[in-house]
């Protein structure tokens, strides 16, 4: 397991805020989806994931920068202040699980579950309903859970008794702990003859899909938790939580900034010595714009009211429009003409900018 400070390239001191901007950022740039080819780039999405987990969550942490990886579930075998335990599998009450859930680790079935929903620049922009369809583990629908076949009989674990729990005594704790029945896997009965689909586990993997609320004006990177759509376990508890990770496709001529939206607009040599009122696309559809007499290059125009819903201060954002001049590249004799009579009669005044950037450079070197 890689630090989690190094995968999202903050120090150690860093504020939950800044931990979660460096997340969206780089999930955004290594999403799979935007690095079509690289094999890699699904690896560092997750390495990404799994450091944002760990960051995000202020006891995970806390335990992190104490005891390292094998803390958070990050190391194999024995090293780490725990031994290797995997204290998923054990079953802990009282003052002793209590201490446990202080410091961040979690005990119980691990049935939370991780997917990616797209959306469209717009569909982030003005929020919608989004129905998410993947796998999960669920109940096998040919034996209702129990992992018996039809007709056959479930029977009581002889090895717990029907409890579904053994204690153990592990070398590193000083108390009994309790433990899935292995035989059983915790159910307290087994089935005597087995069910063939899922092989006596009573679960399977189907397809499972969920309506979603996106809210307008998510950033890419975001997560939304949607409760009781995750896996199902072998112990019978309900489904855990599904933790959605909200990818914005880019879009041809949008990028946000912030809660505005910014937009490169070409206009002609013509248009930005006259100006004009010309036609610009917007979030909602066709808009105008006027441009004033006299825009130079890389001048950045702003529409109010435009860009992106604010989530926290309400309203929307700003469009920002960067004009590019287009300078023809091919002129016929004419044209060329044309345009050297104009250099002509402008003068010096056609290179305002030039005549600054002259004055400067004969003063650096007077």
């Amino acid at each position: 397991m890689k630090d989690p400070y190094d995968v999202l390239g903050v120090d150690r001191s860093a504020t939950p805020e800044e931990i979660k901007a460096a997340f969206r950022r780089l999930a955004a740039k290594h999403h799979p989806d935007r690095n079509p080819g690289d094999e890699g780039a699904v690896q560092r999405f997750k390495e990404l994931n799994a450091a944002h987990e760990i960051l995000k969550d202020p006891q995970k942490r806390a335990m992190f920068d104490r005891f390292g990886a094998a803390a958070v579930g990050g190391a194999s075998g024995g090293g780490g202040p725990f031994g290797g335990i995997d204290f998923g599998e054990l079953h802990i009450d009282g003052l002793f699980a209590d201490l446990l859930g202080a410091l961040g680790i979690r005990v119980g079935d691990r049935r939370e579950l991780q997917h990616t929903v797209e959306l469209s620049f717009e569909e982030a922009a003005f929020g919608c309903t989004k129905k998410v369809s993947y796998e999960r583990l669920s109940r096998c629908q040919d034996c209702g859970g129990t992992g018996a076949a039809a007709g056959s009989k479930v029977e009581t674990c002889t090895t717990c008794h029907g409890k579904g729990r053994v204690r153990m005594q592990q070398a590193v704790l000083p108390i009994a702990v309790e433990r899935a029945c292995p035989a059983c896997h915790g159910k307290g009965t087994y089935a005597a003859t087995p069910c063939q689909p899922c092989r006596g586990a009573g679960l399977r993997t189907a397809p499972h899909s969920v309506e979603v609320e996106i809210p307008a004006g998510i950033e890419s990177g975001s997560t939304r938790r949607v409760a009781g759509a995750g896996h199902f376990s072998k112990s019978g508890k309900k489904a855990g939580d599904l933790e959605l990770v909200v990818h914005v496709r880019q879009h041809p001529f949008f990028r946000r900034s912030g809660d505005d939206v910014v937009c490169a607009l070409p206009i002609t040599f013509v248009q930005a010595c006259l100006g004009d009122e010309i036609e610009i696309p917007t979030l909602e559809g066709k808009g105008t714009m006027r441009i004033p007499a006299g825009t130079q290059p890389g001048t950045t125009l702003r529409v109010r009211g435009k860009g992106l819903p604010r989530r926290l201060a309400g309203g929307r954002g700003d469009q920002l429009v960067e004009v590019q001049i287009e300078v023809p590249t091919e002129l016929n004799d004419k044209q060329r003409e044309l345009v050297m009579q104009l250099a002509g009669e402008l003068g010096e005044s056609v290179q305002p900018q030039r005549r600054t950037f002259v004055d400067k450079l004969k003063a650096l070197f007077s």
